[in-house]
């Protein structure tokens, strides 16, 4: 991580390589929520577009971060139109 950028909490929770995972996660379901909010579609009409139930949706309004893998919301994401990108940086 660049020495000039605000290390996240994560990093001092969790080792550096699940502190990372759980980085992009967060910002992976911060995009979510705001997708959601931001459709105007109920949660049963976001679930169809995500292909999943209004229960996982209503998770995801809620943040429940532990109940997604960085996976799914890779996928979730790319569902919705928003274009999920990884960038490495040394």
């Amino acid at each position: 991580m660049a020495k000039n950028k605000m290390r996240s909490v994560f990093y001092d929770l969790y080792p550096e390589d699940q502190a990372a995972e759980m980085e992009m996660r967060s910002l992976l379901l911060r995009g979510l929520e705001r997708w959601l909010a931001d459709s105007g579609m109920t949660q049963t009409e976001a679930a169809k577009v995500l292909g999943v139930t209004q229960a996982r949706v209503s998770d995801l309004k809620r943040g429940k971060i532990s109940q997604f893998s960085l996976d799914l919301l890779v996928r979730l994401a790319a569902r919705a139109g928003l274009h999920p990108k990884l960038k490495l940086a040394a």
